[in-house]
């Protein structure tokens, strides 16, 4: 849609904002305000207050989708429950008999906890509370639990203790959860030490894959954890033919389809 100059009202320039995010992916500051014949200014102070109330990503020169996976713990567990379980389903597939995994935590993760068969045998690392009291439901699972400091928001542990824990282990996989998954900004989430406790664990793993429903596939958090060509694999249940897909196929992501 195009405006005449100095036609578009606050409300209406948001909302052509988010339109924008939605359907191509970013918004471009100078872009958008030639496109539209306002000031950059008024632009970019539009993303200011899009962002401080939770509605977009601030990054250079613009702003990405924001992920509605940022929100706490509690607030997460009812958010796309359906597209989680598809994604978990086919993660928990990827923890072999007789190995070691490393297992997020996150609603995500929480799921597939429950999802892993019943007479599984295998290892689990993990720094979710959550998660740990799930897999005591699996007999043949041995759980080992890293401490720390209690992060509240996401309910897993993280710190100095963790990282000195995590040290000691070596595993043939990672479940990594994240909030964004974008061609541009990579593997994102919302806290910085929990970023940095992903990548501890990360690295104390064979192989990383990543768990992403389809809430997080195109929009972005302010704290990158990897770029997407330094893991394994991207679990999603978003159809490989989907743009946003294809969009992060085109940037290098190893997709696994979660059917």
């Amino acid at each position: 849609m195009k405006w005449g100059t100095g036609s578009m009202l606050p409300a209406q320039r948001r909302d052509e904002l988010l339109r924008v995010l939605r359907t191509e992916g970013r918004v471009v500051a100078k872009d958008f305000a030639a496109r539209h014949g306002l000031s950059e200014d008024s632009v970019r102070r539009d993303l200011r207050e899009m962002a401080a109330a939770g509605l977009c990503q601030r990054v250079y020169g613009g702003a990405l989708p924001v992920s509605p996976a940022v929100v706490d713990y509690a607030g997460r567990q009812g958010v796309a429950v359906e597209n989680k379980d598809r994604v978990a389903r086919r993660a928990a597939a990827l923890v072999r008999p007789g190995s070691t995994a490393i297992l997020d935590g996150g609603t995500t993760a929480l799921a597939v906890a429950r999802a892993l068969p019943a007479d599984l045998e295998a290892t689990v690392v993990t720094h979710s509370p959550t998660v740990a009291a799930a897999l005591a439901e699996h007999p043949a699972v041995e759980v080992l639990v890293l401490g720390g400091r209690l992060f509240k928001h996401s309910v897993v542990t993280s710190g100095s203790l963790l990282a000195e824990a995590a040290a000691g282990i070596w595993a043939d996989v990672f479940l990594l959860g994240v909030t964004g998954v974008h061609p541009e900004a990579g593997l994102t989430t919302g806290d910085a030490e929990e970023a940095a406790t992903k990548r501890t664990l990360a690295s104390r793993a064979g192989d990383t894959y990543v768990l992403a429903s389809a809430e997080k596939i195109g929009a972005a958090s302010a704290f990158r954890v990897l770029p997407l060509g330094e893991v394994t694999g991207i679990v999603t249940d978003v159809p490989l033919d989907d743009p946003a897909a294809r969009a992060l196929l085109d940037a290098g992501a190893p997709l696994l389809a979660a059917p």
